[in-house]
């Protein structure tokens, strides 16, 4: 084979500070938004984003050109820019400094898309997948 071919996806999952429930739903919709760009400007597509107060979930592409360090640590950096300079500067806002990566294979997509997208009614109704909280 010349060229390289990947197909590779990951699930991304962080927290909040301490898990303080700082995602708030003023915030949200232009949080996933930021997510979602700093991914496409690392040559990920986002699948799936989404959360409760105090953590997020991402499932994107990932190219072989860049690191899961560097995919998580832009994300979060980009993201807190924009709720401490924009969104809501005179609140505090920080992720905690880890995360948790998890690599999913193409059979399995529909399901995660359908368990990130639903993470309110998850947690409400106690049918979290401990293998994907942190």
């Amino acid at each position: 084979m010349v060229a390289t071919f990947t197909q590779l996806y990951v699930h991304l999952v962080w927290t909040t500070w301490q898990r303080i429930p700082l995602i708030t739903s003023e915030i949200e919709t232009p949080l996933y938004a930021a997510i979602a760009e700093q991914c496409r400007a690392l040559g990920c597509e986002p699948l799936a984003i989404g959360g409760i107060a105090d953590h997020m979930h991402l499932l994107t592409t990932f190219p072989a050109t860049i690191t899961i360090a560097k995919l998580a640590g832009n994300v979060k950096g980009a993201s807190t820019h924009l709720v401490t300079h924009k969104l809501a500067p005179e609140t505090f806002f920080k992720w905690q400094s880890g995360y948790g990566a998890l690599t999913v294979d193409k059979r399995s997509l529909a399901d995660i898309v359908a368990y990130i997208h639903n993470q309110k009614e998850h947690h409400q109704n106690s049918t979290t997948y401990d293998a994907f909280e942190i």
